[in-house]
C-alpha cells in the first residue's frame, strides 16, 4: 500500500503537481505528502520513519455521479441543524463536486436560495510566501453578507478549513458550518465553526 502511494506521488509531482495537491489527490496530510515525494520508489521504509496517517481512497464515489449525489444529499441533511445557507463554499479541487450537488439539493429539496462557491487554498500554490492566503473565487457567487457552509472531502489537520473560515470573516461573511465527508482528527469545531462529518476516522493506541 505505501509503495503503490509513493509510486502515486511520484507520478504526481513528474506531471507538475505541488505538494498540497498531492495531499488532496491522495487524501493524505501535507506532511505525508511530503514523506512520500521524498521516498525512492521500492525502497524498504523503515516503521518508525513513516509518518503517522491514514490514506483515504474515495474513487468508488468519485467515479459515480450518483453515488457523489446520495453522500451530498446526506451532507446537506446535516447542515439543516444550522438553519439555511446562503452560500456553499467548495475546497477546490475534492471540495467542489459536493458543494455544487449540496447546492442543487438545498434549492430544490429545501426550498432554499442556495448558491456556489470556491475556495482556493494557499498549499496549491507553487510559490509561497508568508503573504500569501487562499482565494476565494470570484467567478463565483460572492460571499459578503453572507451565511455561509464550507464543504471538503477530508479534514486531515484543519489548517485549511481555518484558512477557509478567515477569509470568509475578512470577507464580511458568516461561516455557519463545516461539513466534510471523512474526518480524519476528530474535530467539533474550528474556530467557533461546528464541524459535521459522515464519517469520523479514530487511531487507537
Amino acid at each position: 500500500m505505501k509503495q503503490d502511494l509513493v509510486k502515486k506521488s511520484h507520478e504526481l509531482r513528474r506531471r507538475g503537481f505541488t505538494v498540497g495537491e498531492i495531499a488532496d489527490e491522495l487524501n493524505v496530510s501535507m506532511d505525508t505528502a511530503r514523506w512520500l515525494s521524498m521516498q525512492k520508489l521500492d525502497e524498504k521504509e523503515k516503521p518508525e520513519d513513516t509518518p503517522i496517517d491514514f490514506a483515504i481512497n474515495w474513487n468508488s464515489l468519485g467515479g459515480s455521479s450518483s453515488r457523489l449525489r446520495y453522500v451530498s444529499a446526506a451532507l446537506s441533511d446535516m447542515t439543516l441543524n444550522y438553519g439555511q445557507a446562503d452560500v456553499i463554499v467548495g475546497i477546490a479541487v475534492s471540495g467542489i463536486p459536493f458543494a455544487t450537488m449540496m447546492a442543487d439539493f438545498l434549492e430544490i429539496e429545501e426550498g432554499f436560495e442556495t448558491s456556489l462557491s470556491v475556495f482556493h487554498p494557499i498549499k496549491h500554490r507553487k510559490d509561497k510566501d508568508k503573504d500569501q492566503e487562499g482565494a476565494i473565487s470570484q467567478n463565483f457567487a460572492q460571499v459578503k453578507g453572507k451565511k455561509v457552509i464550507i464543504v471538503d472531502d477530508v479534514i486531515t489537520s484543519g489548517r485549511t478549513v481555518k484558512e477557509v473560515i478567515n477569509a470568509l470573516i475578512a470577507q464580511g461573511a458568516e461561516p455557519i458550518a463545516v461539513t466534510v465527508l471523512i474526518d480524519k482528527v476528530g474535530i467539533s469545531e474550528i474556530e467557533g465553526v461546528p464541524v459535521e462529518s459522515l464519517i469520523k476516522v479514530n487511531r487507537l493506541g
